[in-house]
């Protein structure tokens, strides 16, 4: 499927395999898209309102400027996108059951940002403020957070992170034992 129009809105997508298209400048409104491959699209500058990827592979996209307000992504595959350069003006986002690899959120302003149940390898959010932000019961295996803002942030139930607590934010945020222990491996120390 070529997506020509400039603007959809209140569409369902379903099973549409646009293998690196280019798809910039678009505006997608209320749109759902339901087990669609977008293997290296290209979305710079493309505008997503109240839409939800379900079952959608995402890797490779492109999304410099990139508008994300009130998007939901549940069980996607989203490999290698670089997210650092997009639209942050009114961005409500939220990934559940996704597995996110090798992408970069860093210098974001991501404050509140729901990421649920997901396995997060070997991503960074380096400089990103993730203040008041969900990462229970998610995987954040070779995740790199340094300098970041998790000020309230969630880690309830998440495992595999690695947390320095002398270069980030940590205060007030929630995390689970025994995984909590993790915060003092930059310490160096011996526990009993």
């Amino acid at each position: 499927m070529e997506f020509k129009a400039q603007a959809y809105s209140d569409q369902t997508f379903s099973k549409v395999f646009c293998l690196g298209q280019d798809l910039q400048h678009k505006e997608f409104s209320n749109c759902k898209f339901v087990k669609c491959d977008f293997s290296g699209c290209n979305f710079s500058g493309t505008t997503f309102v109240d839409c939800e990827f379900v079952d959608c592979n995402l890797s490779n996209i492109k999304v410099d400027k990139c508008s994300f307000q009130k998007v939901t992504f549940a069980n996607c595959k989203i490999v290698g996108a670089v997210f650092s350069n997009i639209n942050t003006l009114l961005i409500e986002w939220s990934f559940a059951r996704c597995l996110i690899e090798l992408c970069n959120f860093s210098y974001l302003e991501l404050r509140r940002s729901k990421f649920v149940a997901c396995t997060i390898r070997e991503s960074d959010f380096i400089k990103t403020n993730l203040m008041e932000s969900d990462f229970s019961n998610s995987d954040l295996q070779g995740s790199k957070f340094n300098d970041a803002n998790l000020e309230k942030a969630d880690f309830s139930g998440a495992v595999n992170y690695f947390i320095d607590p002398t270069q980030s934010k940590i205060k007030g945020a929630k995390f689970s034992y025994p995984e909590a222990m993790s915060l003092l491996d930059s310490f160096e120390i011996v526990i009993d």
